[in-house]
């Protein structure tokens, strides 16, 4: 029964995603749907008043293989639903019935964006950060809609900016703020941008938006989302400023507001790296610093209408500050460590994921430290200080071993567990009967004995100390 359940939702799969392939190319062969194409020519010529031919943006946001692409990293992305209740799984069967008219309110420039439903997520070092989670099918439009002005704009950008964007990445940013280091470049002027998602002017980002956009309804559509409205506790407020986070659309967004920040700095001739708000610059003396620092902040306020947190901005040296999770040595050829605030969350997560009142099988506990620990090293498996990465490995290791011991509970568990993992009698007659908490005795030799490293490894869990 499981397998011809499985055989029937697959076939259902398969049928849906044929059945939206055909609503996606039956738009493609026209301009308008069949259905509504009785009343299009006004709105035909309209649409080419508005979006000269040089640029059919809406155009290209509705073509067949663009929606396809926006469709699968959607379904990808997951998510919970937005205020209307609709999840990734309908979004399919939802398109496949209202494309056309979807396709017409954006060729036409009269689509409705949904309010976004305000989230709020807790930060690691305390306080909240507020999400904007919009509908999932204002998500997929959203999605259509960056990837083609993404395809437009990513190869304007600065070349010192590594948010978001195709064949970017934080690794590169830390590696090319550790070569501004090497090259003398000793100070650090950090830089926080207050709120910055919750503080983004939306007059002086739709002044930046359409010196690169010719098509109105673009714009109408970008205006649209912005000032969508946020529901909190089942009513809507406006919304003046900010792009909220958790939309397709926002990096790039952020990355069209700061560019003329990227633009400034480079005009100066600054060693900078920024990944999104995060931004770095380097100098050679903290007198230099601390004039950059008060200039750029300046530039910030009066031409981006934006804030610099000063507790959290400082003229310091790189060992002293982090960057992207991670920090640096003082050496004279710096090397990448992981910042010691990564290093508590890493605890603070191990911590909860082996905590030993937990409840649950040793089995489940390492599938999910292997997740974690997977995603972790993949990211932090960069550093060039090892000896932490083997600190932390044994730390984790120990963790597993307390809970085990916990989990095996009585006297006579314990021995039978430790002689049949080939403990000698005295040593597993002597831990058994010990008054010590199992945080001690997981560092003991029995347990290091019962609990070798291979059988962490029979249980899949990452070496930290084995990464490429």
């Amino acid at each position: 029964m499981g397998a011809a359940s499985r055989q029937r939702d697959s076939m259902s799969d398969k049928r849906q995603k044929n059945q939206l392939v055909l609503a996606f190319a039956e738009e493609d062969r026209s301009e308008a749907p069949n259905g509504l194409r009785g009343g299009t020519e006004p709105l035909t010529a309209k649409r080419r008043t508005e979006s000269p031919a040089s640029e059919q943006l809406m155009e290209e946001v509705c073509e067949r293989e663009n929606c396809k692409q926006a469709l699968k990293r959607v379904k990808a992305n997951k998510g919970s639903a937005g205020v209307d209740g609709m999840t990734v799984h309908k979004l399919p069967e939802f398109l496949k019935q209202h494309w056309p008219a979807i396709r017409e309110q954006l060729l036409s420039g009269t689509y409705k964006a949904q309010p976004v439903k305000r989230v709020e997520i807790p930060k690691p070092e305390g306080g909240v950060r507020k999400l904007g989670i919009p509908t999932v099918l204002d998500r997929f439009i959203q999605q259509t809609v960056m990837q083609v002005l993404q395809r437009r704009w990513d190869g304007t950008f600065s070349d010192h900016s590594y948010g978001f964007r195709p064949g970017r990445s934080a690794h590169q940013a830390v590696e090319a703020v550790q070569k501004y280091q090497a090259d003398g470049h000793r100070w650090v002027v950090d830089l926080d941008l207050e709120k910055f998602f919750d503080r983004v002017n939306h007059d002086k980002l739709m002044a930046r938006m359409a010196q690169r956009v010719n098509d109105k309804r673009m714009l109408k559509l970008i205006r649209a989302f912005l000032g969508a409205g946020v529901m909190e506790d089942g009513l809507v407020s406006p919304v003046e400023e900010g792009t909220p986070q958790g939309g397709p659309l926002s990096p790039l967004l952020s990355n069209i507001v700061l560019d003329e920040l990227d633009e400034e700095l480079e005009r100066r001739g600054h060693q900078f790296a920024r990944y999104a708000d995060d931004c770095n610059m380097y100098v050679r003396s903290r007198r230099a610093g601390e004039r950059v620092m008060a200039s750029v902040t300046r530039f910030i306020t009066a031409k981006l209408k934006l804030k610099v947190n000063s507790e959290k901005s400082a003229v310091a040296r790189p060992w002293e500050r982090k960057f992207l999770g991670f920090s640096f040595t003082s050496a004279g050829v710096p090397k990448r460590r992981i910042a010691p605030k990564a290093v508590d969350r890493f605890k603070q997560r191990i911590r909860g994921l082996t905590c030993r009142t937990r409840g649950v099988s040793i089995e489940r506990m390492a599938e999910e430290l292997a997740v974690y620990l997977r995603g972790w090293i993949g990211y932090f498996g960069r550093c060039q200080t090892p000896s932490v990465l083997q600190t932390l490995e044994e730390w984790t290791r120990r963790r597993i071993r307390s809970a085990i011991w916990k989990q095996w509970k009585r006297g006579r568990t314990r021995f039978a567990e430790l002689r049949k993992r080939g403990v000698g009698l005295d040593l597993a007659a002597q831990t058994a009967g010990s008054p010590h908490g199992p945080w001690r005795l997981a560092h003991s030799p029995a347990l290091t004995i019962a609990l070798p490293n291979a059988y962490f490894d029979s249980l899949g869990i990452p070496r930290l100390t084995i990464c490429g």
